[in-house]
């Protein structure tokens, strides 16, 4: 076995447990047999069976010919927003079962963003988190990037990655859904936030942060095909070649991917799935080929881990 998946998420009973103990979004509750989430404004989830089982999860990623599947909190519930008494509890859940995973399984740390610590960057890595997962809306502006920037800096630091997932942040949080349709917040709002956060990180992060690993959940909302744009009015002609800058791209298909690679190149693509919240119809690797996804799973993926050697 081998390779990584690095972007699959898990919801451990303990933190159902506390969610359905609360009245208002994020909350959770048993409905006929399956975790029905509420989430600030946007539709009800329903979780797929089994999703809270490590074990079980284990075991997919050793069907799926995997070595190692890293799991996050998803910042779309919107947990890590909340005023920081409310966080804490679930927060510290989700660190306990990032302690007691499987080795099949690796965990994003999440932390809050009521007032950004970054003790709390410490607390999660010291307790086994590979990185931190931060909701794009946190990085969506120059003055999101300031915010969290001392978190970051603490990443940096730790020589640990950050992973950026859409959802909501104190500062700006998201409009309620106007469409009654599932597919709507996924298709626009992730996107559009995901987008601004690629921009602004390329333009005000990262000079700051040079070597900050950084990957980007489902291809950055195709981002990097703006960088000429980016740079003809004026920003920086970096992003799309920022070789700490990955990309994975899980609701996307082979054409999206083959675009993505000929913007950033395949060293930048790493292998993500959102299991179990997105069951892909189509395999965007098809069109890349064997050895890119081979590449993507290993080589990339243990360069954004920093457990590659990479010449100086």
């Amino acid at each position: 076995m081998s390779g990584i998946d690095v972007h699959q998420h898990l919801w451990p009973e303990p933190l159902l447990e506390l969610l359905a103990a609360r009245t208002t979004p994020p909350c959770a509750r048993w409905d006929h047999g399956v975790w029905r989430v509420s989430i600030p404004g946007e539709h009800d989830f329903l979780l797929p069976p089994h999703s809270g089982e490590p074990e079980d999860r284990a075991q997919a990623v050793r069907d799926a010919g995997l070595r190692r599947a890293l799991v996050a909190l998803s910042s779309v519930w919107g947990i890590e927003s909340l005023p920081a008494s409310q966080a804490r509890p679930l927060l510290d859940a989700w660190t306990d079962a990032i302690a007691a995973l499987p080795d099949e399984l690796g965990g994003w740390g999440a932390v809050s963003l009521d007032q950004p610590d970054p003790a709390e960057v410490d607390h999660v890595l010291d307790a086994g988190a590979v990185g931190v997962c931060l909701p794009a809306s946190a990085l969506a502006d120059p003055v999101g990037v300031e915010r969290v920037l001392p978190l970051l800096e603490r990443l940096e630091s730790r020589l640990a990655p950050l992973f950026v997932h859409p959802g909501p942040a104190p500062w700006r949080g998201h409009p309620a859904a106007t469409v009654q349709a599932a597919w709507w917040l996924p298709t626009t709002r992730y996107v559009h936030d995901v987008h601004d956060a690629w921009h602004a990180f390329a333009a005000f992060g990262r000079p700051a942060l040079p070597r900050l690993r950084v990957v980007w959940s489902f291809l950055a909302g195709l981002a990097p095909l703006h960088a000429e744009r980016h740079a003809a009015r004026g920003g920086l002609a970096v992003g799309a070649t920022d070789p700490l800058s990955f990309y994975e791209p899980s609701s996307y298909g082979p054409r999206a991917l083959r675009q993505i690679a000929c913007a950033v190149g395949t060293g930048q693509l790493v292998h993500g799935t959102d299991a179990p919240v997105v069951q892909a119809d189509t395999d965007p690797w098809s069109g890349l080929g064997t050895d890119a996804l081979l590449l993507a799973r290993g080589d990339n993926a243990d360069r954004l881990l920093g457990t590659a050697w990479v010449a100086a």
